[in-house]
């Protein structure tokens, strides 16, 4: 099972408590579902529970019932299909939540909302019709795919006006209709938990860190690795200056400082400048400073060496 079913399952669980919140439900399901109309139309769904909850919430909220039948998708998978064969039924589905039909453009009828805890409810029975979340583990994408421009316009303003969520949704048009959607993980937690999944957003949740954990270690991981690849570089121009000067004049010929920084290097070219410093007794700095000495001898050296 999906993510995106397993959410569905877990909203269809669901039991309002109170009448105002079932018939919000109600109207957000059938309000997106495409076969809120006039005409003998059908809501298919790859969802049992979703099927099931449109039937129910129909039923229980505007006394009318339909069909389910079952079949199989292009994508050959299970496939549930939602109708109202009856056109008495379509006619007092619509109006009870005041449309008749004949509107130039469908849209959403606020005084349905009466109650604040409405809007979740609404919200929740819009997903199971028209919504879809992305497996975690593969992308952050939360969407309501929505037929008619009026309608998404009316979504996106709704969800805007919701204050629990901090990001904004994005709207965009699309072959077909309108997508209405979150991209930001953290929002989808939160918008799935504000509709009463709170399973799904903790395996959200769950993944969001996982990720996050192994991104940091990767970050540290490389930091690490650059500054290594910089020690080794810097060790390695050391290295040739020290075996220019052991050629050129013999380390013995080096001031004491100089030759005990030298011998130290070449036996441990593994070792930061720090480290070596610590090894002498010195400072940084100190060290740095003789290792600029021989660098300059060194390579002043290899210079002569290649002009002549």
């Amino acid at each position: 099972m999906s993510f995106s079913a397993r959410t569905k399952a877990e909203l269809c669980e669901i039991e309002p408590k109170k009448d105002c919140c079932l018939r919000a439900e109600c109207y957000g399901a059938w309000l997106f579902s495409r076969c809120f109309t006039l005409l003998d139309a059908a809501f298919t769904t790859e969802s049992a529970p979703a099927a099931r909850r449109m039937l129910e919430l129909a039923g229980a909220a505007a006394g009318v019932s339909g069909e389910l039948t079952y079949a199989f998708s292009r994508r050959k998978k299970p496939s549930y299909r939602v109708t109202l064969p009856d056109a008495a039924a379509r006619r007092q589905l619509l109006e009870t939540f005041g449309h008749t039909g004949r509107e130039s453009s469908l849209g959403i009828n606020r005084a349905v909302l009466e109650n604040d805890c409405c809007t979740a409810s609404f919200l929740r029975g819009a997903f199971l019709s028209c919504g879809a979340a992305t497996d975690p583990q593969k992308d952050y994408r939360l969407e309501f795919s929505v037929p008619y421009q009026k309608l998404a316009n009316g979504l996106y303003t709704l969800l805007r006006e919701v204050e629990v969520f901090s990001a904004q949704p994005l709207l965009a048009s699309r072959r077909g209709g309108y997508a209405v959607y979150w991209k930001d993980g953290g929002q989808i937690e939160d918008f799935l938990t504000w509709i009463g999944a709170p399973k799904a957003a903790m395996e959200l949740m769950q993944v969001r860190m996982y990720k996050e954990a192994r991104n940091d270690i990767n970050r540290k991981a490389n930091f690490e690795t650059a500054n290594m690849d910089k020690t080794y570089s810097a060790s390695a121009r050391q290295i040739a200056a020290i075996a220019a000067i052991s050629d050129g004049m013999g380390l013995g010929a080096l001031p004491e400082e100089l030759a005990q920084l030298a011998r130290l290097r070449l036996e441990h070219p593994d070792m930061t400048l720090r480290e070596l410093s610590a090894a002498l007794g010195i400072s940084r700095s100190g060290a740095n400073h003789r290792m600029q000495r021989l660098l300059e001898l060194g390579e002043k050296l290899l210079k002569d060496q290649i002009s002549e």
